[in-house]
């Protein structure tokens, strides 16, 4: 028999063992010194789901100025005005527990939860592939986007959460899969592409169950939130009138494109969403007989951030299924060490990028994951692998 010898090292291992061990690392610092340090506890966007719950268990106005300024202020946040959850009224639900604790004693499990959150969807997509080597759940686990968004306390992880438990539910459980899809409902702006590809999938194919599910999920959501408060529906429709939002800056392409041809023109932000669902029912409809949601859908996630009327770094753990997939396909090393320096590269980037995530440092992510994954996957590692092993498609 010919002796196989064993692969040599090479730069992409370098670089994926330096990526992991940085993310890693800069994770567990912040965690660690996050309980023992106060401002660093309010200092994120953390102290914003804190004071809405608190508003929620006390009965208060969660989209109230004043008061929520001063409990942010309260807890230790040192910046100017107020901040408010600008998810849809639903999804204030998620906060009412953080106000039964104090920002302190809540800060650490929220950020233990979303990191839990996290390993769950590495592990499920994981799963879903078959369980190949153990580099492609690390590089996943390890993906910046998602740490970020740990480290902030942000709601872009239950959104993952969603997508991840949409693409292992759809084939066996549509109900079910549909009702996942409420948690995609926490950030609809992500999703305009992608929605409008969905929706016509349901319509084509008559897989009314996944709609159904999702019609309960948010019925059922929107039922517990009058109960919780009986007018957070009005309360965010003002706030959604007056708070301003649409003339911040952020670093994405939609908000970039309104700058630079015209700040005062709002729609603009919507031009690339509607450019993104064109192309992205064109892709579909001579897809629709053999659409598979990871063979077809990621391409069609990864436009959807791009072309968002909106989108964070934190937003973008959205990515996570399409990257862990070109991975998991690929059989370029170049691509491999291309990923492992796009994630050194943001994770250091936080160091010299004086805004903060609202830096133009940040405009590049979302256009790297896409151009990333489509040369990834220009080199797949089999023909036969362009179908998922009929092993592989789990549920539950």
């Amino acid at each position: 028999m010919p002796q196989v010898h064993p692969r040599r090292h090479d730069l992409a291992d370098v670089l994926i063992v330096a990526a992991c061990a940085l993310t890693l690392l800069l994770t567990t610092m912040f965690l660690g010194v996050m309980a023992l340090t106060r401002n660093l506890s309010a200092g994120r966007d953390f102290v914003v789901y804190w004071s809405t719950g608190q508003q929620l268990a006390h009965h208060g106005n969660p989209f109230d100025p004043v008061a929520m300024g001063q409990l942010e202020h309260s807890a230790g946040f040192t910046g100017e005005g107020s901040f408010f959850m600008r998810n849809p009224p639903w999804g204030l639900p998620l906060a009412l527990p953080l106000g039964f604790l104090g920002p302190r004693m809540a800060a650490l499990p929220w950020s233990l939860l979303m990191l839990a959150v996290l390993l769950y969807c590495v592990h499920s997509l994981w799963t879903l592939f078959g369980r190949p080597g153990h580099e492609l759940a690390w590089l996943g686990f390890c993906f910046p986007p998602a740490l970020q968004c740990v480290i902030m306390g942000q709601t872009s992880i239950f959104v993952l959460l969603g997508l991840v438990l949409f693409l292992r539910l759809w084939r066996e459980q549509p109900f079910w899969a549909g009702a996942a899809l409420w948690f995609c409902t926490l950030k609809p702006h992500l999703f305009l592409p992608f929605a409008a590809v969905l929706l016509l999938w349901i319509v084509v194919g008559r897989r009314y169950r996944i709609f159904l599910g999702a019609a309960a999920a948010i019925a059922a959501s929107c039922v517990v939130t009058w109960l919780i408060d009986p007018l957070a529906f009005t309360q965010y429709a003002h706030w959604a009138r007056t708070s301003g939002v649409a003339a911040e800056f952020i670093p994405c392409l939609s908000v970039a494109l309104q700058d630079l041809i015209s700040p005062s023109a709002r729609w603009l932000a919507f031009v690339p969403s509607v450019l993104g669902c064109l192309w992205a029912l064109f892709y579909f409809w001579p897809r629709r007989q053999e659409w598979d949601w990871l063979r077809h859908g990621n391409l069609v996630m990864l436009v959807s951030l791009l072309v968002a009327p909106y989108c964070w770094l934190y937003d973008q753990p959205l990515a996570l299924p399409a990257v862990m997939f070109a991975l998991w396909q690929s059989s370029s090393r170049k691509a491999l060490a291309a990923l492992g320096a796009i994630y050194i590269v943001l994770e250091l980037q936080g160091f010299w990028a004086t805004a903060g995530l609202r830096s133009r440092w940040y405009l590049w992510p979302a256009a790297v994951w896409l151009v990333w994954y489509l040369v990834a996957m220009a080199k797949p590692k089999h023909p036969a692998t362009a179908s998922l092993p009929a092993q592989t498609v789990l549920v539950g």
